[in-house]
C-alpha cells in the first residue's frame, strides 16, 4: 500500500512536458457555436476579499456552453476605445432557464480593475463560449474535481451539468484560507461530495490531500481527473492517476489577445506535428495530460 512518501516534491514549473507527463490534445468533438454580442449585467458583486461574481443575461451562450468552457469579456463599454484586449474568464455556472450566466474573477489588473466597474443593468461585450471542454465518456462512472483558487470556476461546471446522470463526482476545492474557497455549496447543491482545504488549516498540501483521498477513495476509485489553478496539484494528480490507473485532464490558464484562434497568442508549447503547438483558446483549454514513458501509460 502506498504512503505519502509516494508522492513527488512538487515545485513550480511551467514546461508543458515535465517528470514524463505531457499536454495532448483531446479528441476533436463537436462545439457550439460562439456568439459576440452586448449583454446585460444582471448582479455584480464583491465575493470575499479577492473575487468579483459578475451575472450576465446571456441566453445564447446559457443555453450551449459546454463544461470548461470560457468567455472573452470586454472591459471597454460602448463607444470607448481602451482597455482594447478582453480578458478571459471561465463560466462559473449556466442557467437555461433564466438565460444567465454567472463569471467569477479576481482583480488583479488595470482590465479586471474595469472589469469591476461595470454597473447592474449596463452591457457589456461578450464573445463566447470558446474553447474545448472537459470529456467524459460514457462508460466513465466516477469522477474526481480538484480545483484551487479562482481555478475552481473551470470545474464547477462539470458538476452542474452532470447532476442529472448516475456520475459519482467528488470536488476539491483548495485556498489559502476559508474565505476564498470556491464553489463548496455549489458543488454540492450538484449532488457533489465536496473536501473544501486551506493553507492555514494545512489540509491542502499535495501530501496531505493524497493520504486524504486515497483513504476515503482507493476502494472505488475516480476513472478521470480534472484539475485547474495549480501545478503542485497537477503534479498530485499524477499521483492518483497512475495509482488509480485514471485519466487525468486539466485546463490551462493563459493571457489571451482573441481567444479565437485568429492572434496565435496563446501556443502552449506541447508537442505538435506542426509548426506551431495547440493553442490553449482553440486547442484547449482542456487538455489531457499524458504519460510520455510506455511503463506509464494510463489504460
Amino acid at each position: 500500500m502506498s504512503t505519502t512518501s509516494n508522492v513527488p516534491v512538487l515545485s513550480p514549473d511551467n514546461a508543458p512536458c515535465a517528470d514524463g507527463w505531457e499536454l495532448a490534445k483531446l479528441p476533436r468533438k463537436p462545439r457550439p457555436r460562439a456568439t459576440a454580442g452586448h449583454y446585460q449585467v444582471i448582479d455584480h458583486r464583491p465575493l470575499g476579499d479577492r473575487y468579483m461574481a459578475l451575472t450576465l443575461h446571456a441566453p445564447a451562450i446559457a443555453e450551449s456552453a459546454q463544461p470548461g468552457q470560457f468567455l472573452m469579456l470586454t472591459a471597454a463599454r460602448k463607444g470607448e476605445a481602451t482597455p482594447a484586449l478582453p480578458r478571459p474568464m471561465a463560466i462559473y455556472s449556466t442557467d437555461d432557464d433564466s438565460g444567465n450566466i454567472e463569471v467569477f474573477y479576481g482583480v488583479v489588473g488595470s482590465g479586471t480593475e474595469r472589469l469591476k466597474s461595470f454597473r447592474v443593468s449596463e452591457e457589456m461585450f461578450v464573445v463566447g463560449p470558446l474553447g474545448r471542454a472537459f470529456e467524459i465518456e460514457e462508460n466513465v462512472q466516477r469522477v474526481l474535481l480538484i480545483g484551487r483558487g479562482i481555478g475552481t470556476c473551470s470545474l464547477t461546471t462539470v458538476a452542474q451539468h452532470n447532476a442529472k446522470r448516475n456520475l459519482q463526482i467528488t470536488a476539491v476545492t483548495s485556498a489559502r484560507d476559508s474565505t476564498a474557497l470556491i464553489g463548496a455549496d455549489f458543488y454540492r447543491d450538484n449532488g457533489a461530495k465536496v473536501y473544501e482545504v486551506t493553507d492555514v488549516e494545512g489540509t491542502s498540501t499535495p501530501e496531505a490531500l493524497f493520504a486524504t483521498l486515497t483513504s476515503d477513495l482507493d476502494s472505488n476509485p475516480p476513472q478521470v481527473i480534472m484539475t485547474c489553478g495549480s501545478e503542485r496539484l497537477t503534479k498530485l494528480c499524477e499521483a492518483l492517476a497512475s495509482r488509480w490507473d485514471a485519466k487525468i485532464q486539466v485546463s490551462v490558464e493563459a493571457h489571451m489577445a482573441c481567444g479565437l484562434g485568429y492572434c496565435h497568442g496563446c501556443a502552449s508549447g506541447a508537442r505538435s506535428e506542426g509548426d506551431e503547438s495547440p493553442l490553449i483558446c482553440n486547442d484547449g483549454p482542456v487538455f489531457s495530460w499524458t504519460p510520455v514513458s510506455p511503463e506509464l501509460q494510463v489504460p
